[in-house]
């Protein structure tokens, strides 16, 4: 598989990311922890070498099965988790990015994952009554012990990135970027490109939207986050944007089955084509997932592919949010 270098660090990881955020039992409906396991070691053996987790997930959930899953092959691969909440089992209290809660959860973190090292640290969401001040000499005091390799952030705007590059070593963004949603392209990814800091695409399948598995019937379980019917601050989920969406979908999904490719595939064919993205992280949660997806790393969509799947969104009248600054909640 494609490798892509993350920012300026010497981290080569595959184009393509296992993402975890499925692998919690209370955020994304009920999984098979089993095959969820199982699919961590395909993923290994087909050349993928980034997992992304983070404590949240669950919480604990998600970093407690990835960590049983590497087992032994700990070192093949590129471990990515995300601090920043105060939460206990079952329960997300609030954001926390202040220094000692930051370098705790970190050794959360780490016995959770059995690992003694995490190659890169990202706080999970900007924590306002937290100065960047005080989160920041605590992830180059993690980096200094040899507790993590290097740090970033994820859903942070060009703003907190300037302030963070600032006080230390930023690394990476991790935003969310897929063909619903593209609003990184008006500021986050450009300033990204440029300044050599490494860009990890979350939401690459649009949480479910860009697989071909939902209909205008499909309904959400009460422990899947997707029943608000909001997703990062859009409606993708609400009644007459999904209905659009899923048409939009199935004009995608004839494109992409003219080049003998699913509809998944060409979601990840496109994030990978903007030289900005370091990684396109995906959700897998069994092997037939994952085989669908790794197929999908060497597909390279030609400009008329792109013009046609624009076309696409114009006529089916579905946003898609592009040139929008990034907007964040508090």
């Amino acid at each position: 598989m494609e490798k892509r270098r993350i920012g300026t660090t010497d981290l080569e990881c595959s184009s393509i990311g296992f993402g975890t955020w499925e692998m919690s039992t209370t955020m994304y409906g009920d999984i098979d922890a089993a095959a969820a396991s199982r699919s961590v070691q395909s993923a290994i053996d087909k050349g993928i070498n980034l997992f992304d987790t983070a404590e949240v997930y669950g919480p604990f959930h998600s970093e407690e099965l990835l960590g049983k899953a590497l087992g032994s092959r700990r070192k093949e691969i590129i471990l990515v988790t995300k601090v920043g909440f105060r939460c206990m089992p079952g329960k997300i209290e609030g954001k926390s990015s202040k220094y000692e809660d930051i370098i705790s959860h970190t050794e959360g973190s780490l016995t959770r994952l059995q690992t003694d090292v995490i190659d890169l640290l990202l706080i999970h969401w900007r924590d306002f009554e937290t100065p960047l001040e005080e989160t920041v000499p605590a992830l180059e005091k993690l980096k200094s012990d040899g507790k993590i390799r290097y740090w970033g952030v994820s859903n942070f705007n060009v703003e907190m990135m300037d302030t963070c590059r600032d006080l230390g070593a930023l690394s990476v963004n991790q935003v969310g970027y897929h063909l619903f949603d593209r609003r990184m392209e008006a500021e986050v990814l450009p300033y990204c490109e440029k300044n050599q800091i490494g860009f990890m695409a979350y939401g690459t399948l649009g949480f479910g939207l860009l697989t071909g598995a939902f209909t205008t019937d499909t309904t959400f379980a009460d422990n899947d986050w997707r029943r608000r019917g909001t997703a990062f601050g859009l409606p993708l989920f609400e009644k007459d944007s999904f209905a659009k969406e899923l048409k939009a979908g199935k004009r995608l999904a004839t494109l992409a089955g003219d080049y003998g490719k699913s509809l998944a595939q060409l979601a990840i064919a496109w994030v990978l084509g903007n030289p900005a993205v370091s990684v396109a992280l995906v959700g897998m949660r069994n092997d037939k997932e994952l085989e669908e997806n790794v197929a999908a790393a060497d597909w390279r969509l030609s400009d008329s592919d792109r013009q046609e799947i624009d076309r696409i969104f114009i006529e089916e009248d579905v946003p898609t949010y592009a040139g929008a600054p990034q907007q964040l909640t508090t």
